[in-house]
């Protein structure tokens, strides 16, 4: 049995106010490629597959034509909600979709209730049947992104909070994985959208800590054959057998140095478990510069960041005048551009208010504001203009 664990691919996303739908469109079809070159038997998405609760029309397209290809490739899909999605709105129309090899896990009620893979015949059954074959089975469990206030009543959790109500769904899936093995094998894949302990994070996840104690322990998940993790977006490994596949594109420069892609997983009718990494490509990368604006612009080692999106930070002791439009003179798409002064003469201890009570007269106010705001203290040009403007007000003063 292959398996396909992805997560997170938080369609309709935008990165820094730029659209990504064309790139997650290149995503789905590296994905579906994989699955016909691969000959992968079903996809696990585990959450954040939408990136908001109440999608656009154009990303709810692209989600149905991924699960279509998907499906005509061959594949199964196995798919859960994220923290991110609307489980109920993702959850419409489950029992009709699984008809076509689709199945949504978005429902408390519906977590310990498992797709019954089986090794040789290819059918597929939805957990209610008998679960006993010669070769066994591998149940794929789905447990859809857990808010401790809203689900630890129904879960029987003795606190509202990460840890119980997730210990509570996983024992709810061990005892169904014990019921069904007194009638054969059978080899317990499970997914989750969850924050686990170890798991390393980037600026791009949202903080699930509000319902209590954020982190869930590792050994958890130990007693599964596989688990697919969903909510942190570095592709990871926190045991052999418990990993993170992240995002299939990244969503905040602090990704930058990510190598975003999936993993494929083998499980064989004797319950070994093999994985393999799988890399999706970009179709722009990332980059975060740093330095003055003068060594940014003449730099040849910063040559391959002219093509990508750029997070640049200038360490100019002053505010460099026309900053951006200097630097997408070069790095046409920077789209986040902010500044860390450095030198003896960059920064200053003197509050704005300290700054107005030294000035000698009205042009030392103006030029005093100008620093202020922008880093920057005023140039000749700008000083003779802001002299003139005050002097045309002190006229007019006059007059009346």
């Amino acid at each position: 049995m292959r398996l396909l664990h992805t997560s997170d691919w938080h369609l309709g996303r935008s990165f820094h106010g730029v659209g990504m739908l064309e790139a997650q469109r290149n995503f789905v079809d590296q994905l579906v490629s994989l699955v016909e070159s691969k000959s992968v038997d079903v996809v696990l998405i585990a959450g954040d597959v939408y990136d908001r609760a109440l999608p656009g029309l154009d990303v709810v397209k692209l989600l149905d034509d991924a699960l279509v290809r998907i499906s005509q490739a061959g594949a199964g899909v196995v798919l859960t909600s994220g923290n991110h999605d609307s489980a109920i709105r993702l959850g419409f129309a489950s029992r009709l979709l699984e008809r076509g090899g689709v199945h949504l896990r978005t429902r408390v009620e519906d977590l310990d209730v498992p797709i019954l893979f089986p090794f040789g015949d290819g059918h597929v059954a939805d957990g209610h049947g008998e679960s006993g074959t010669e070769n066994g089975y591998v149940a794929v469990y789905g447990i859809p992104y857990l808010e401790p206030r809203l689900v630890a009543e129904r879960l029987g959790a003795e606190n509202a909070n990460h840890f119980d109500v997730t210990l509570a769904a996983v024992d709810r899936i061990r005892q169904d994985v014990e019921a069904r093995r007194a009638s054969g094998p059978v080899y317990p894949v499970v997914l989750a959208h969850t924050f686990a302990s170890g798991g390393i994070t980037s600026e791009s996840e949202r903080d699930l800590s509000i319902g209590g104690l954020g982190a869930v322990p590792l050994d958890l998940f130990e007693d599964f054959a596989y688990t697919a993790l969903g909510h942190l977006h570095g592709r990871q490994e926190l045991a052999p057998n418990v990993r993170y596949s992240g995002s299939p594109l990244a969503y905040s420069f602090s990704e930058a140095k990510h190598h975003k892609g999936a993993w494929l997983v083998d499980l064989d009718a004797h319950g070994a478990v093999a994985v393999e990494e799988v890399v999706w490509d970009a179709p722009k990368s990332l980059a975060t510069l740093r330095g003055s604006l003068d060594d940014l612009l003449g730099a040849e080692e910063h040559a391959w960041a002219e093509s990508a999106y750029c997070q640049i930070t200038l360490t100019d002791a002053q505010r460099p005048a026309q900053a951006m439009e200097r630097v997408r003179t070069r790095f046409p798409d920077t789209l986040v551009l902010s500044f860390d002064p450095q030198g003896v003469e960059a920064r200053t201890s003197t509050s704005y208010s300290n700054r107005l009570a030294a000035a000698e007269d009205d042009l030392g106010v103006c030029c005093g504001f100008l620093e202020h705001v922008r880093d920057r203290g005023a140039s000749d040009a700008e000083e003779a203009a802001l002299q003139e403007a005050l002097e045309a007000v002190r006229l007019q003063e006059a007059e009346l």
